[in-house]
């Protein structure tokens, strides 16, 4: 029995650890300032996108989600074709239409692969289930990690999916937005007012930097810092403590909206890969990718591991 992976580009992972898993990436297209990115992780595209300055222009962009249409259309010619058993895991449904058009183009393409199958030369029937990751960038990062871990141990496809469901609710999410303006007008302008005015003045007149944190996309602040700097010791800090005291799988995802030099600079980032390394868990490190940059803004950081329940200041 064959099983795919697919995300879409909401999700952050380094680009070469989706590449020797064969993970099937559900484009998001950006427009911003007359120009489209089709993003779908290229690096080379991510790369262009950051050198551009477009960035900056962010909360002006319009991101759209592949049709149900068109994704019924790869699901057709890229999963039915190659695989026996596929599972799409989307970025939180209260975020994105993903979800929703990747179900209904799975619906349709249920009933009609056999031909397309036929003609693949591959033989069996084909199943196909649509997850809400209930998470966002790192976060479905590290689901589709641990999910690639359990495609490994070869269960049975109702206990794969039983399994990765159940995950989706032991994913703690740090996020250290850089600019709460860029933040306040990307929601204002998605009718999200979550971000109000007085929080996005007061963080731009002295300075505030906060840390949200919470299980998957529901975000709450739990630490207000002078700088950026301050806040991403707090976050380092917090991944190492959580590490030592135990994880339930051995990752730690961690995205970021900045150059490789300025990533390369974080402070604490040493200390992490060496804990990382002391017991036994692989770091996923990259550059956010275009449509996560975009939602968060720029110069933004993301980290998410799978634990216990737990309070950030219980690592502090």
């Amino acid at each position: 029995m064959r099983v795919g992976l697919i995300v879409d580009s909401a999700c952050d992972l380094p680009f070469e650890f989706s590449r020797r898993n064969n993970l099937f990436i559900l484009p998001v297209t950006a427009r911003i300032d007359g120009q489209t990115y089709v993003d779908d992780h290229d690096p080379v595209k991510t790369a262009e996108f950051y050198d551009s300055g477009l960035l900056q222009k962010g909360h002006h962009a319009e991101t759209e989600a592949y049709s149900a249409g068109q994704i019924h259309d790869l699901f057709l010619n890229e999963i039915v074709t190659q695989y026996d058993v596929a599972f799409c895991e989307t970025v939180t449904r209260s975020r994105s239409r993903i979800f929703q058009n990747a179900t209904e183009a799975m619906n349709s393409v249920m009933a009609h692969y056999h031909d397309a199958r036929e003609a693949a030369g591959r033989e069996g029937k084909f199943s196909m289930r649509v997850i809400d990751s209930k998470q966002i960038f790192a976060g479905q990062g590290l689901l589709a990690a641990h999910t690639l871990r359990l495609i490994d141990q070869k269960l049975s496809k109702n206990a794969l999916r039983q399994q990765v469901e159940d995950f989706t609710d032991q994913i703690f999410t740090a996020v250290i937005p850089r600019d709460l303006h860029y933040i306040r007008e990307r929601a204002r302008r998605r009718g999200d007012k979550s971000v109000s005015a007085v929080v996005a003045f007061l963080g731009k007149a002295l300075n505030i930097t906060p840390v949200l944190f919470g299980k998957g996309a529901e975000g709450k602040p739990v630490a207000k810092t002078r700088n950026f700097d301050a806040a991403v010791e707090k976050v380092m800090n917090y991944a190492v403590g959580r590490i030592e005291a135990g994880l339930l799988t051995p990752y730690v995802s961690l995205s970021c909206g900045l150059s490789w030099e300025e990533i390369e600079a974080l402070p604490g980032l040493d200390q992490l890969r060496e804990t990382c390394a002391r017991h036994n868990v692989e770091l996923l490190l990259s550059q956010m990718g275009i449509t996560s940059s975009i939602y968060i803004g720029p110069g933004s950081l993301c980290l998410s591991l799978a634990a216990e329940e737990h309070d950030f200041s219980d690592h502090q």
